[in-house]
Order: C-alpha cells, then structure tokens, then sequence
C-alpha cells in the first residue's frame, strides 16, 4: 500500500498527537485528517488512526491517572455500553464515498472544538445520571468504532456541559475512554481484514514522541492558542477534500 509520507507529515503527526495528548486526547480525529490529505486509503486510514490513538491515549491517561484526576464512577458506566457498541461499529465497513463524507462531516465538530474552545460552567459538579451515561457511551462508541475514532473529542466537552467533571478530570476519563474504545473498534475491524500503512512504525514512534509531550505539558497552563487555530485549520481543510472531492 502506498503512502506519501514526507517531513511535513510526520511535523504535522506530532503536533497533533502532542496537541490531544495535552487534553487527554489520542488524536485520531486529527491523524484522520491528516492521511485524507495525503491521501491514504479508507481502508488503511481507519485502522491506523486506531493503533496511533491506542498508544497516545494510554501514554495521556497514565499522565492524568498519576496527577489524581481519574474518576472509576464517572469511566464505568460509560464504558460499559461504549466498548460493546464500539466493536460492533468496527464490523461495519462503510462504501469507501460513503465513509469519506461521514467523515468529513464528523471533522466539522472537532474543528469548532478547537477553534472555539469550550469553557466550563460555574457551577458545582453534579452527580453523573446512570442512564444518560450508558445511553451516551453506547451512542459514542457506535460511532466510534464505524469511522475508527475514540470517541473522546465528543466525549469531554458532554462531561463538562453536564456538569458531571471538570476539565481535568473529563481528560482523564476521556483518555481510558479512548483507550478501550479504540481497542474496541480494532477488534471488530480484524474481524473483516485491516490493512495498515507501510510506515506504521514510523508513525508510531512519532504519534508517541508528540504524545509523551503533550501528556506532559497538559498539566500546565501554557498558551496552546495558535496551535490549536492551526489544527483546527487543517481539520476544516481535511472535510472539505472529504466531503467535495
């Protein structure tokens, strides 16, 4: 399977592994992004996206668990209904257009995530409602596992509207959340045969310089704010080419 594979892209891999990372993030949302503009296919991109997203996670979650923002009570019931939906999304391959506008419609969201940051309520946090937790990991994970995200970019701004974390502690549940989703949605997708990039262990390596990182520096305050403009820059070129190519 050919790739373009240049200097440029491994830059970009890296500030986006380092940029989600830094929110708890696995990034795929944005590898995606990144392999429709050079072009990968459909096929390649899904499962690629997965394995980058499992390593930057678990290196984003063991940063947040060790800072004391994990929540058990919060993770569970999310993930209870979230893994099972995420593997059966994982069965499902979509017609290669078809899964090209899903996506590119779905990187909509991401961008306006980055480009207009949401910031939380002030208010106390509330106790998390059972039903509307398993309800929303179910609904995430199927979504998930079809278009080969974790889910967490959707996740971590819901615990925050609902008043159910703070920013810090919705990292860290979003984090394990895409760690197990992805895990998920890999799974079913071997199911159907996967293939991945001839320079996976490249990417690897680079999505896991970028992730240790971003993990690292997301404890501080730092002005991410360009980063962030730029990323959310190439995510809206990358659904454009999806959705009118």
């Amino acid at each position: 399977m050919e790739s373009d594979f240049s200097l440029l892209f491994g830059i970009l891999l890296m500030l986006v592994a380092f940029l989600y990372a830094s929110v708890g993030h696995g990034g795929a949302s944005g590898y995606l992004a990144l392999m429709a503009l050079y072009g990968f296919a459909p096929e390649v991109m899904r499962p690629t996206a997965l394995l980058l997203n499992i390593f930057v996670s678990a290196i984003a979650f063991l940063s947040y668990f060790r800072s004391g923002y994990f929540s058990w009570k919060l993770f569970l019931p999310l993930a209870i209904t979230a893994v099972p939906a995420a593997y059966f999304g994982g069965l499902i391959t979509p017609p290669t257009m078809l899964y090209k506008q899903l996506l590119g419609a779905f990187l909509i969201f991401p961008a306006i995530r980055f480009m207009f940051p949401f910031e939380p309520r002030a208010s106390n946090q509330k106790e998390i409602n059972i039903y509307w937790a398993l309800g929303m990991g179910a609904g995430i994970g199927f979504i998930s596992g079809i278009l080969g995200i974790g889910g967490g970019i959707i996740l971590s701004p819901l615990l925050i509207l609902f008043g159910w974390s703070d920013v810090k502690q919705a990292a860290a549940v979003s984090a394990l959340f895409i760690l197990v989703n992805s895990m998920a949605g890999l799974a079913g997708q071997m199911q159907q045969g996967i293939s991945f990039s001839p320079d996976m262990i490249g990417m690897v390596g680079i999505a896991l310089v970028g992730g240790l990182g971003g993990s690292y520096f997301g404890a501080f305050r730092f002005n991410q704010r360009i980063l962030t403009i730029c990323l959310s820059i190439v995510l809206f070129i990358a659904a454009l080419k999806l959705l009118f190519s």
